[in-house]
């Protein structure tokens, strides 16, 4: 038993340090300023879905970071596209398609219901079938999981509707 603990003593911290680097990157709390390559103006949405994040530009070479779950396979875009519309706490209509896949969801899903997908908070793209929103599951940041739209943790996306504006750009690129 003591060259186990000496052997726990000596490997402890590097197990530590090991199991936080693969922590979600949100986990410590929520944007991080970062320096990118990406070449957009100041205030631009940016988001990479093989990297899933997104990032809020904020000046040349700087954005702030969020993660983000992204389209699931065959479910994914790219494009420019602007937010059009901001809600707080939004009620949520599935579109046709989630509707076929999922025939018992309802047709209206309530503002601040713990079932509404949407979260805290929307940002709306001007196409109208896509949005940027928050999350009843949590756990989805991070992966491949949505219909096309762009997840946040709740605290991330508000965090993000308080920065932007209607009319912000917003460019999805895979």
């Amino acid at each position: 038993m003591g060259a186990l603990m000496k052997l726990f003593r000596l490997a402890g911290p590097i197990l530590l340090i090991s199991w936080l680097a693969v922590l979600p990157p949100s986990a410590a709390g929520a944007a991080q300023q970062v320096a990118t390559n990406l070449d957009f103006s100041a205030g631009t949405i940016v988001v990479k879905t093989t990297q899933r994040r997104l990032y809020l530009m904020t000046g040349p070479g700087h954005a702030l970071s969020y993660p983000v779950g992204v389209g699931r396979a065959g479910k994914q875009w790219a494009g420019t596209s602007f937010i059009y519309s901001k809600r707080l706490k939004p009620a949520w209509s599935p579109p046709d398609e989630i509707k076929r896949d999922r025939p018992s969801i309802p047709d209206v899903i309530p503002a601040g219901s713990p079932s509404n997908p949407m979260g805290a908070a929307a940002l709306l793209l001007a196409d109208g079938q896509y949005a940027i929103h928050g999350t009843n599951n949590p756990s989805s940041i991070g992966g491949y999981v949505s219909y096309g739209c762009i997840r946040m943790y709740n605290r991330d996306v508000l965090d993000l509707y308080e920065r932007v504006g209607v009319g912000t750009k917003v460019v999805v690129m895979h």
